[in-house]
């Protein structure tokens, strides 16, 4: 066994689990955590997309009693069945722009030189929506419309770019709609799961057949560490949106960006594109 490569896989399974679902994007920072610690090409992209799994689980098991509840009472619950309808309309535009496009933003954009400049974009987008956006004509997770979801929808599309961030795009897409922090918080992280799911298990049938077994400490550790953090910071942005504003991880996302368009402009970045 390679303690190295187990240590590797630690940091990366926390390093997702950490950015995944705060608005700071997960695969921009494993690209780029994964760059500087050589844990790059195929392997490490089953990898990081193996991990994910481990950290959409947690989402899972955090809201297993409210998934629940709604499988139960979709028969006849119009709150649950018009949730279910505004996830499926939400999941549809990253769908539809990930299978056409897919092929063409791994190749051109999976570098931390492209990551960089969307962690500082997408942190200045943030500090404008904080500042000139209404939140407060939907409260409540169950209250969005249908076009409230498509919007949501059509923001997520986004974070097909790296560094965008998934999450970020979502609940900034939704606060943009007048939805409010903690809602649109709570909707981010329920279409997380078919959107996450489909990913995952697209990309990883793509990929498994370059897998050996010697792969599975490394991919177990990795597994576990994105699960165990995804729960506890899924749970700390519960409870931090009700009273915080998300200014902070814009200017994280800006400063740490702008380190990292610095230093690669005096370190020129010469690795394989894609």
């Amino acid at each position: 066994m390679d303690i190295v490569l187990i240590l590797k896989a630690l940091v990366l399974g926390l390093v997702e689990a950490a950015s995944e679902f705060l608005p700071i994007s997960s695969t921009g920072h494993l690209i780029i955590v994964g760059d500087f610690l050589n844990f790059t090409g195929a392997r490490a992209e089953a990898f990081e997309i193996f991990i994910q799994l481990g950290a959409i689980l947690s989402v899972v098991w955090v809201y297993r009693e409210r998934l629940l509840d709604i499988a139960i009472n979709i028969d006849w619950d119009r709150k649950a069945q018009r949730l279910i309808l505004n996830l499926a309309i939400a999941f549809l535009p990253a769908a539809i722009v990930g299978l056409l496009l897919h092929k063409y933003i791994t190749y051109y954009l999976f570098n931390p030189v492209s990551v960089a400049g969307a962690l500082v974009i997408g942190g200045i987008a943030i500090l404008l929506i904080e500042r000139y956006a209404r939140t407060g004509r939907v409260q409540a997770l169950e209250d969005l419309s249908w076009r409230d979801a498509l919007l949501v929808g059509i923001a997520q599309s986004l974070a097909l770019f790296p560094g965008v961030s998934r999450s970020g795009a979502t609940i900034m897409g939704g606060m943009w709609c007048g939805v409010s922090r903690f809602a649109a918080t709570e909707f981010s992280f329920f279409l997380a799961i078919p959107t996450m799911f489909a990913a995952t298990g697209y990309s990883l049938y793509k990929e498994w057949g370059g897998l050996t077994p010697a792969d599975a400490p490394i991919f177990a550790v990795g597994f576990i560490a994105a699960f165990l953090g995804g729960l506890a910071v899924v749970r700390f942005l519960l409870a931090y949106v009700g009273q915080h504003s998300f200014a902070p991880f814009a200017w994280y996302r800006i400063g740490f960006g702008g380190l990292l368009l610095a230093y690669f402009h005096y370190h020129p970045w010469v690795g394989k594109v894609g």
